[in-house]
């Protein structure tokens, strides 16, 4: 027995060790450390590693390449203030696009928020320091002691829709504001001379063009003033291009000099706007002499139809996925208006590359256009002498470029479209005024702003028939409240029984 209870007494399990309140809090300290120290570094690592995502429909709020890569190189400070009240349609769209240049501007821009009808006094005194009246809300930006004021008109373009009562509205805020930081970043706006005296058709009137012109001034950062070729023996040298919008008379000996002169220079630019209507074998000796022919004939679609013979004049077109200028608007379609002819490039021509002169195609028209030069005939067809795709309507020239981009020199440039409708207001579709601009920016050898074009504002509309209006209301107003007065009852029914 008493080797027995030995035994047993041997065998008795070891007590267990019962922690003491030092070595708990010791552990409740270590755990909390841990879990500070793990949420504290994911916190950390998502503050420096994260991925952001526009899930805006249009992705208004996402800066094109163009803008981040000029932000990229911005080396002076700006500031932004947005002067908007809280209760504008426009105030979200506008603050998630400035903070957007807040986050890529290097810590070089700051942006600040003012609304007017809440801070008067604030208000009051940027109106004294800026010398602004604010009558409009908008956008002010400082930058080498210059301001330059975006009001909200500049923000937005509205363009007929297929609903009169309701345009098709685009936001252009990007395309406004990095347009004005260039503007003070390097010292004022440009100026292009648009020809006068020289006559047009409605479509090409010229106090339509030149408004046309002005508008969109506002938003590139130009401004546009008439000059007669006939007056002056050269082009005036703070001129940064000159424009020819649907011309209907000739240029004369003189003034064909003179053009020829300011293609000659070291820098220049024009943009000609052709009206396939107008002789000017003046001015198509010119442009021919650096590889764009205009033809005189009539890009157009015609078949038979049931009905009878149809002729379409309006030109779809597209535009090129290979030049600097078009590159942004590759997925881009238009619709040309009133007449347009068709241009004839000489591509790879051993004079021109002689002459350092490179010819580039901007615009070609769908294949089922052609070039007709019978176009009074009531039902035409292709033949011979005609032009089938590519049925090229728009082209750039180019004179001194060398092949390697890493060198920045001043050029001579100028681009040639075979119709003069483009900048009427009556027809002016958002492609065709993105073209323009991209054309007079890459004149003034300003690429850095082609590319930034403005986004859809989409719409949302419900549509809800009587009875979906009815079956709303008693959801909402009926079902719901009493839906939650049962559930309610029924906890407290319960809760009762027990």
């Amino acid at each position: 027995m008493e080797g027995i209870a030995t035994t047993m007494a041997g065998n008795s399990p070891t007590p267990r060790s019962v922690p003491t309140r030092l070595g708990i809090a010791v552990n409740v300290i270590l755990q909390l450390a841990l879990a500070i120290v793990i949420f504290g570094g994911i916190n950390v690592l998502s503050h420096r590693y994260y991925s952001r995502k526009d899930l805006s429909p249009a992705g208004t709020s996402t800066l094109s390449s163009s803008t981040t890569s000029y932000l990229r190189k911005l080396s002076k400070e700006v500031e932004i203030m947005v002067i908007m009240a809280r209760t504008s349609s426009l105030y979200d769209y506008v603050v998630s696009l400035t903070e957007e240049y807040r986050r890529h501007g290097k810590k070089l821009i700051k942006v600040d928020y003012l609304d007017p009808t809440l801070d008067i006094e604030r208000t009051e005194q940027v109106k004294a320091a800026s010398g602004l009246t604010l009558q409009k809300t908008g956008i002010l930006l400082k930058a080498l002691g210059r301001t330059r004021y975006i009001n909200e008109d500049e923000l937005v373009i509205a363009t007929p829709g297929p609903d009169k009562e309701r345009p098709n509205i685009f936001l252009r805020g990007e395309d406004a504001i990095t347009s004005a930081l260039d503007g003070l970043l390097t010292g004022g706006e440009r100026k292009f001379y648009l020809v006068a005296g020289k006559g047009a058709r409605p479509e090409a009137d010229f106090d339509t063009v030149l408004n046309s012109l002005n508008e969109l001034g506002k938003q590139q950062n130009f401004k546009s003033e008439p000059i007669q070729l006939g007056s002056i023996s050269a082009v005036p040298d703070d001129g940064h291009g000159l424009i020819f919008a649907g011309l209907r008379y000739d240029l004369s000996e003189a003034e064909e000099r003179v053009v020829r002169d300011y293609w000659e220079r070291r820098r220049s630019g024009m943009l000609f706007l052709l009206d396939p209507q107008s002789k000017t074998p003046r001015l198509d000796r010119f442009l021919s002499s650096v590889g764009v022919t205009p033809r005189g004939d009539r890009v157009l679609y015609a078949e038979s139809t049931a009905s009878g013979p149809k002729k379409q004049l309006s030109v779809e077109a597209g535009y090129s996925s290979e030049a600097v200028l078009t590159r942004a608007l590759r997925d881009a379609t238009t619709t040309l208006a009133g007449q347009t002819q068709s241009l004839d490039l000489r591509l790879d021509d051993a004079s021109l590359r002689e002459a350092s002169v490179t010819v580039v195609p901007l615009m070609a028209a769908r294949d089922r256009y052609w070039g007709e030069l019978n176009f009074l005939d009531e039902l035409p067809a292709p033949d011979e002498g005609d032009i089938t795709p590519p049925v090229y309507l728009a082209a750039s020239a180019e004179r001194g470029a060398i092949t390697d981009k890493r060198l920045q020199i001043e050029t001579s440039r100028l681009v040639v479209v075979g119709n003069a409708t483009l900048l009427d207001p009556r027809t002016l579709l958002e492609p065709n005024q993105d073209f323009v601009a991209a054309s007079l920016n890459w004149m003034i050898s300003r690429e850095r702003m082609i590319g930034i074009t403005p986004k859809p504002r989409p719409l949302f509309r419900v549509q809800l028939s009587s009875n979906q209006r009815d079956l709303v209301f008693w959801v909402t107003a009926i079902l719901g409240p009493v839906a939650i007065l049962a559930v309610g009852m029924l906890i407290w029914v319960s809760r009762r029984a027990s």
